[in-house]
């Protein structure tokens, strides 16, 4: 039987990227707290003991940029001056001005705040439970969130593996049935981490194989067969910004699905929800998971486009890559897609409550398959299976 191997990475929320990443968004939060319709997008770089910042904002909220930034590198973990990147050692250059007048009032009308396409996928690989909701999601890429994300929480923890540093990242190929669409077994395992400079290379992979992996894996997944590569150049002692700068939007892969379905192209953090790029990535995901959790289709990706300051879509555009049940065809399923949600911007906005504070928890370990966010919810399933029966009647 032929099989296929697809692979996912995900990094830490110590990656030089990352660090960037949840700067931008605890200081659009910061801005959402003063002001939910606050304008923001921040660009965040950081490098050996620097942050630089640079964006556009509202002008009518003072926000402390500083000292946002230098909380969020502190609770990652970067607390240690040998690491050359320490919350207390920063240098923070503000370069953050205030949002052009012109963009603003396209916006203010309801208008999306630039063009674009973005997608959301959906699938049936990851049915588990995460805060209590389905994930529908790629399984390499939920394992690859989970071994970083297990991974951090147990450096904070500090009772094992004492010697982990806060720079991670993770890699899992997955073997597939003919079809592409089955997942077999995990493959092949692949683990970046740094440490402190006296940890032995074969303790980091023995801790890995006994604390880690079975903190992640499911167990039917599992054999003896698969490659475990853990810190494959050497000693990984230099990391972090100091060994790598890092850059807000730079891992918009290992944000969205792991390289499954398209990307648009635009990043997410540091951009409040008026910035289609991320609300409408965000109602894509929404109305992916909705109908492939009403039983429509067993895999979704949507496209949405569309044009700075004008309201509506510019396209709406449904792939169920031939798995569309119920005699449905995907023509079908974009209209239903069209009578079901309002897609404009403000009504995006509006209905996933996404002016309110939540973006900095965005910035590590994924946007999507976790059930703590509005757009993870599957409260449109019964309304897309009544439109379904009317539309196939």
């Amino acid at each position: 039987m032929s099989t296929y191997l697809f692979t996912s990475e995900s990094v830490s929320e110590g990656h030089p990227d990352k660090v960037a990443d949840q700067i931008s968004d605890a200081i659009l939060d910061e801005y959402l707290r003063h002001d939910p319709k606050s304008r923001v997008a921040v660009e965040t770089m950081v490098t050996s003991n620097s942050v630089i910042l640079a964006g556009e904002t509202s002008p009518t909220v003072k926000v402390d940029h500083e000292a946002i930034a230098r909380e969020v590198v502190r609770k990652i973990g970067y607390t240690y001056s040998d690491l050359n990147f320490c919350a207390e050692d920063l240098e923070v250059t503000d370069l953050i001005g205030d949002q052009s007048r012109d963009i603003a009032d396209g916006v203010d009308r309801g208008g999306a705040g630039d063009q674009g396409m973005m997608f959301g996928f959906a699938c049936r690989e990851v049915e588990t439970l995460h805060d209590g909701i389905p994930a529908l999601m790629p399984m390499p890429l939920m394992y690859a969130h989970g071994l970083v994300r297990e991974l951090a929480r147990i450096r904070k923890d500090g009772s094992i593996m004492s010697y982990l540093r806060p720079d991670s990242k993770s890699q899992v190929t997955v073997e597939y049935d003919s079809t592409g669409r089955t997942p077999i077994r995990i493959h092949t395992i692949v683990i970046a981490t740094q440490h402190d400079a006296c940890a032995e290379q074969d303790q980091i992979k023995k801790d890995i194989e006994d604390h880690l992996l079975p903190l992640v894996f499911d167990e039917r997944l599992r054999d003896d067969k698969i490659e475990l590569i853990v810190n494959s150049t050497g000693k990984f002692v230099e990391g972090g910004p100091h060994a790598d700068a890092g850059l807000t939007g730079r891992k918009i892969i290992v944000d969205t699905y792991g390289g499954r379905g398209a990307h648009g192209g635009g990043a997410f953090s540091g951009k409040d929800p008026s910035k289609v790029d991320r609300s409408a990535a965000y109602a894509a995901r929404y109305v992916a998971k909705n109908l492939v959790a009403a039983d429509l289709a067993d895999m979704v990706e949507i496209q949405l486009a569309y044009a700075i300051g004008e309201p509506k879509p510019v396209s709406i555009f449904v792939d169920s890559s031939g798995t569309a049940k119920h005699g449905l065809c995907d023509s079908a399923l974009t209209k239903i897609v069209q009578k079901t949600f309002k897609l404009k911007p403000r009504g995006i906005i509006d209905y996933l409550g996404l002016e309110n504070p939540i973006y900095q928890e965005t910035a590590a370990y994924g946007h999507f398959g976790r059930g703590c966010f509005p757009w993870e919810q599957l409260d449109a399933v019964e309304k897309l299976r009544e439109c379904a029966r009317t539309h196939s009647g």
